[in-house]
């Protein structure tokens, strides 16, 4: 069993450098054109499920492989963006000068960052590995996630047993796929490929 997780293309949040969380931005233009180039990607490989955040920029980045394939596209709250609480919606730049001390936390170590209305790393990668968990006990093939970095990234170091601090070791672009798979009961999910991305044509890395 093979899964498939797909970062969202980029959004208007992206591109005007804000914390996002689970604020609702749409997917700009070159979202909407490395979502296609993705689906095209993805319309080769041998996916029998679809599961999406429930948020715009990654329900409408899925649609695009989900409508390729002849497939629905399953809203999963196991694969909700983080809640970043106040941060959420302000650009990135405002939060390093409001909050400088937690500023330097999510920079080096954001798996200890606390903040109040803020959800914690660890709670976020417990939900989606309980999550694909089950999804991989119940699908017959392989299927496809798309969400989000603040997701991805603690997702895959849970499912193959990365510890702390592994948020910066870990690179997702949007639209990047990465690829698991499924061996046994004892060895668990064997990373295959982290962050490919030969498919689209334009890009911008997001460092923080």
């Amino acid at each position: 069993m093979l899964l498939y997780i797909l970062r969202h293309g980029e959004s208007e949040g992206n591109k005007d450098g804000k914390f996002r969380g689970r604020a609702d931005f749409p997917l700009t233009e070159k979202g909407l054109m490395q979502a296609d180039e993705a689906s095209l990607f993805l319309l080769k490989k041998e996916i029998t499920a679809v599961y999406s955040s429930p948020l715009k920029r990654a329900y409408d980045t899925a649609k695009k492989t989900a409508e390729k394939k002849n497939l629905e596209v399953v809203k999963d709250e196991s694969f909700n963006n983080i809640s970043l609480g106040e941060w959420e919606g302000k650009p990135k730049s405002e939060i390093k000068e409001r909050f400088p001390k937690e500023w330097d936390i999510w920079t080096t170590k954001p798996e200890y960052l606390e903040l109040e209305g803020m959800e914690k790393l660890d709670s976020v990668m417990k939900r989606s590995v309980e999550r694909v968990n089950q999804l991989s006990a119940q699908e017959v093939g392989d299927f496809l996630i798309v969400s989000h970095r603040a997701v991805i990234k603690p997702l895959i170091a849970g499912l193959i047993g990365i510890g702390k601090p592994y948020f910066w070791r870990l690179h997702i672009d949007t639209a990047a796929v990465s690829i698991l798979e499924k061996l046994d009961k004892e060895r668990g999910w064997m990373l295959k490929n982290l962050n490919v991305n030969h498919y689209l044509r334009s890009f911008d890395e997001e460092k923080f």
